[in-house]
Formats: C-alpha cells, sequence, structure tokens
C-alpha cells in the first residue's frame, strides 16, 4: 500500500464527525485490512451497561470500509452497500477493538469482512461478526 494512500484513509477518517464523538481511533492499516478501537463510553452504552450495538456496528463498518478502500487506487473513493451483523456476545470491558478485512475484492463489488471484539482486562471476546459489500467509487 502506498504511503499516500495510508494518509488518505487518515485524512478521511480523521473527518468522520462520528467516530470523533465515539471516540474511535484508527489503530492500524495494511493492505486490505484496517483496525478501529473505541472506548465503551457512558454515551455508547444500552440499558443494560453493555456497548451499544450501534458502537459495535459502526466501528465495524468504518473498519471493513477502509479495508476496501486500502485495496484500490488512490484517486477512488468507496460506499457500503449492504451490511449484516451477527452479534455473539454482549459488548462488556473497556473497549471495542474492530478489525475489518477484504475478503474478494473487485472492480465493481469487494466482499469484506469486520470481526468485533470487546477488550476487558487485556483478554478479547469476539462479540460480533460483520459481513458486507463496499462499492468502489471511480473519479469522474
Amino acid at each position: 500500500m502506498s504511503p499516500d494512500m495510508e494518509t488518505k484513509i487518515h485524512n478521511s477518517f480523521a473527518a468522520q464527525s462520528l467516530m470523533r464523538t465515539l471516540g474511535a481511533e484508527l489503530t492500524a492499516i495494511t493492505h486490505g485490512g484496517v483496525e478501529i478501537t473505541a472506548p465503551i463510553l457512558d454515551t455508547s452504552r444500552q440499558q443494560h451497561g453493555f456497548a451499544h450495538a450501534g458502537l459495535t456496528f459502526s466501528i465495524g463498518d468504518s473498519a471493513a470500509g477502509y479495508a476496501a478502500l486500502s485495496t484500490l487506487p488512490a484517486d477512488h473513493e468507496v460506499l457500503t452497500t449492504e451490511m449484516k451483523i451477527n452479534l455473539l456476545a454482549p459488548g462488556k470491558g473497556d473497549h471495542l477493538v474492530a478489525r475489518g478485512k477484504v475478503i474478494k475484492p473487485g472492480r465493481r463489488l469487494i466482499i469484506v469482512q469486520a470481526d468485533v471484539f470487546a477488550v476487558e482486562g487485556g483478554v478479547e471476546t469476539q462479540i460480533a461478526l460483520m459481513t458486507g459489500t463496499m462499492m468502489p467509487i471511480a473519479p469522474k
């Protein structure tokens, strides 16, 4: 992956106001893979005190989307066209980690996956498995 693409992903992530609101951070970028970490804030919990599924979905979607973007030419963008989430366990812990990866790259569609983990005392527990489709957007 080119340094330009890594800079593009960092700049794009920084422009996402929702990620700032959630306290999320971009913690790793590789060709075809991105990791995002977010604290489980009091403002992102559901009624039982666990991380809200909206937090889980948001960081998983962004991790998968940026993983897809990392495989494209620097002048392209990407949009989510479909995303499915399987919630596997409650989001209990200090923070969440979403690891997005490309399953199958393509010119018209990119198949992605995100695994989301709750981290408590340094121990990761997978809380969600997400699969989706991203659409590359070429410049006009």
